[in-house]
């Protein structure tokens, strides 16, 4: 027997049993304990100088969990729209995308799958960069950092 939930919410948290009737040994039941999380985006700034190497972590908090192991991309916003930078398959190379934003050859997937980028323009300052890893197709862990950049 199972129970299949659609449209799950964090309102279907919760504890489930399952009973039923078995002869000759009456009332057989299981318990479990459901805890449905909202998808959560953490968010932080980086501040670089201008010409220098900037590195974004794509997951700041993430330390147990190889990222090697699952498909991730980098995206870039700015004035309201998304763009793709890099994806990773695991055990793949990483593919990176036409960007007309930033110049192919100043993005770079670097350790831990971590974003690089030489060097940092003036236009880089206000944009965001995130990092988005899928675990399972409905468990997404994203990352956004917004970029400050300074003139000497």
């Amino acid at each position: 027997w199972a129970l299949h939930l659609k449209n799950v919410t964090v309102s279907l948290s919760g504890q489930y049993e399952c009973s039923f009737a078995t002869y000759p040994f009456g009332t057989k039941a299981a318990k479990i304990q459901l805890i449905v999380k909202a998808e959560e985006e953490q968010h932080y700034v980086k501040e670089v100088w201008l010409n220098q190497t900037l590195e974004i972590p794509c997951l700041e908090d993430t330390t147990s969990e190889n990222l090697s192991n699952y498909p991730l991309k980098w995206l870039v916003g700015e004035n309201g729209r998304k763009e793709e930078l890099v994806t990773k398959e695991p055990f793949c190379p990483a593919l990176y995308r036409n960007s007309s934003t930033l110049d192919r050859q100043r993005v770079h997937l670097g350790l831990n799958n971590s974003l690089k980028i030489f060097p940092t323009k003036i236009a880089d300052d206000g944009r965001v960069f995130s990092c988005h890893v899928l675990y399972h197709p409905e468990r997404v862990q994203k990352s956004s950092t917004t970029v400050r950049v300074f003139g000497k």
